[in-house]
């Protein structure tokens, strides 16, 4: 039986904050409502780079809005039943008028991202009590962040037992650790977020304190936290081929070591949560504190003193500016230029007429997502690929590329301004998307032109009890030095020491180069899953938390392979794993990050990209739609 929306608010509500609506998101739900695609017009088609704003002018934007309250009240009058779903065709054509030719062929990823309040499609519909009776099936998960509470609900939703091990004493993850500040999301709150677990989001880009908030909520709404043990980290899991289990060894606070055996492991415990901390000589002897972003010391004021930040990354954009305001003086160190992408709204808060319509008026809230996310999944990917007859080089890698990198320029220019020094030190050398490509609302520039900040090219090569040593071979004194140096993203699942069949060791197996077919399962570690595992971050196109819930629903339809089947293991072939790594491989080096030389956080120590998703997002979709038991051998 097909659901219907319950209720409505009136027309005089909607009215009344109707211009605060964001006009693609306002069509999109009329056409929904109505079932009538029409009124998607070309007139009002949008930008998509601009989506959820229209791009349109002021006027034209009213005559729209105007338009759709009138179609939404017609509609509304008839008092008919409106569907949750959207009629048949709505969702293909609104594609069409977003994206243009660009949504050609993705019509299972639009179908895959639009998530109407309510409901939660990628549920498992199947229970353990249903397919495999009187069977014992328990999971493990390492880690209660983002990815590792979407593999719980999973879990509790298809009614297997499960225990997660946090190391920390709260959820969250990085979103717990990371506590710098004005440490905020760097992807649009409305698409880092569950699909099916909406939010009430206060600003754009939200605080880490929010999303820390919205992730507790989670965790408390759906019953997970009685299945979590804090403060006990996962040492080790040894694969018992006799049993088909993973004995897990754990440690608590107190140094207890405990093992408990699992049918199945699922590491939740990310890139992003190893601070990366470069090795300085000397650094033991700087008479003052000494911390990376991620381990912010909070008992430290830093008001009137001399600051020396290392590292001009995501995060340092974000705390530098906030320390700047108070420091007596900041001397930024800056190894290579970030790129940055003009977001007017990174800071600013939702009003709330805005927030209303988004959690007041059905659909428009899933439409106002989805007109977010879909030119986002497909992104920029195309922009930093390799052309060889460009030809490539350490200035851009296509005509496109080349394009991008003007854009992206002038922003820079325009802002530095008459300050030519400035101006020289800002544009970074190497091609956009070889690293992570900032948001940028005009704070970071404004906070270099600061009389108290100083920004210096080049390195660290060594430090004293009285400060740190450049490349010149300036001498910068400072009280506090600070790093914002990014994380050891490529070591995965350190510490813990995996060892699976045959007595192999998964760090001794990869060396550095850390591989997981679709970033999730490996050969020779049955019944071990990863969620946001290697080759499975994003920075040009895509979109994470899509991603781990892809992962999620792949691991919940293997365990239900297994027991459907009645079997007890699941080992990837190998011959699976070395065609889907050779392809990852030769396609990331048609990558900007792949072909470059510029060294970031994206990459091994021998400059390899074990990060990074070098594939169309729909490759990932469809990659995981399923768990195919041919891959795999199964007992």
């Amino acid at each position: 039986m097909t659901s219907t929306i319950s209720s409505f608010p009136t027309i005089e509500e909607i009215r009344a904050r109707a211009d605060s609506t964001e006009v693609p998101a306002l069509l999109m739900t009329v056409a929904h409502v109505t079932g009538d695609v029409s009124v998607l017009r070309d007139e009002w088609r949008p930008d998509p780079a601009l989506l959820p704003a229209s791009g349109l002018a002021p006027e034209v934007a009213g005559a729209a809005r105007a338009y759709c309250l009138d179609r939404l009240e017609a509609a509304l009058a008839e008092d008919r039943p409106v569907p949750v779903e959207p009629p048949a065709g709505v969702l293909t054509a609104i594609g069409r008028w977003s994206l243009g030719e660009t949504a050609d062929g993705i019509a299972d990823l639009i179908e895959a991202a639009f998530v109407p309040d309510g409901t939660d499609p990628r549920a498992p519909h199947w229970t353990l009590e249903e397919i495999a009776p009187g069977r014992t099936f328990d999971v493990a998960i390492v880690g209660s962040g983002i990815s590792g509470l979407l593999s719980a609900l999973r879990m509790k939703q298809a009614g297997i037992p499960f225990t997660i091990y946090e190391k920390s004493h709260e959820v969250g993850g990085t979103w717990s650790e990371n506590t710098y500040p004005d440490c905020r999301t760097d992807v649009h709150s409305h698409i880092y977020t569950y699909s099916f677990h909406p939010h009430d989001w206060p600003s754009y880009f939200c605080r880490q304190s929010v999303i820390l908030d919205y992730l507790r909520g989670f965790a408390e709404k759906n019953g997970l936290l009685e299945h979590i043990r804090f403060g006990t980290a996962v040492a080790s899991a040894t694969w018992d081929e006799s049993s088909h289990t993973w004995a897990v060894t754990t440690v608590d606070d107190a140094q207890c070591e405990t093992t408990t055996s699992y049918s199945a492991l699922i590491s939740a415990v990310g890139q992003l949560n190893r601070p990366s901390i470069p090795a300085i000589e000397g650094l033991e002897k700087f008479a003052g504190p000494a911390f990376h972003s991620a381990e912010w010391d909070h008992s430290v004021d830093l008001t009137g003193k001399r600051v020396a930040v290392i590292g001009t990354g995501a995060s340092a954009l974000q705390f530098a500016p906030a320390v700047a305001k108070i420091a007596e003086q900041v001397t930024i160190v800056q190894r290579s230029a970030p790129w940055l992408m003009p977001t007017p709204e990174l800071r600013r808060d939702i009003d709330a007429d805005e927030r209303w319509l988004l959690a007041c008026l059905p659909l428009y809230r899933a439409y106002y997502r989805l007109s977010i996310f879909l030119p986002r999944v497909i992104g920029q990917l195309s922009a930093v690929t390799v052309d060889p007859d460009y030809p490539p080089t350490e200035r851009a890698v296509s005509a496109e590329n080349e394009q991008l990198r003007q854009m992206l320029t002038d922003y820079l220019l325009q802002q530095a301004g008459d300050r030519s020094d400035l101006a020289e030190a800002i544009v970074p050398d190497y091609p956009p998307g070889s690293k992570r490509i900032v948001r940028d609302d005009g704070t970071w520039v404004r906070t270099l032109k600061r009389d108290n900040v100083r920004l210096v090219t080049g390195g660290v090569t060594r430090a004293d009890e009285t400060g740190i040593w450049t490349s010149d071979g300036e001498h910068v004194e400072a009280d506090v030095i600070l790093f914002g140096t990014g994380f050891k993203a490529s070591e995965y699942l350190m510490p813990m020491r995996i060892t699976g069949r045959d007595g192999r060791d998964l760090h001794e197996l990869w060396g550095i180069d850390a591989a997981a077919y679709m970033g999730i399962t490996i050969p020779g570690f049955p019944n071990l899953f990863c969620a946001y595992g290697p080759n499975t971050n994003l920075v040009v196109h895509g979109n994470l938390v899509f991603f781990l819930e892809c992962q999620a629903a792949y691991v919940t339809d293997a365990i239900r392979m297994l027991l459907e089947g009645g079997h007890r293991s699941m080992d990837l072939r190998a011959d699976v794993f070395e065609r889907y790594q050779d392809g990852i491989a030769e396609e990331s080096a048609l990558r900007a990050w792949g072909w470059s030389k510029t060294h970031s956080w994206y990459h091994n120590a021998e400059g390899r990209s074990t990060v990074m998703w070098p594939l169309p997002a729909q490759r990932y979709l469809h990659g995981t739609a399923a768990a195919q038991p041919e891959l795999y051998d199964i007992a």
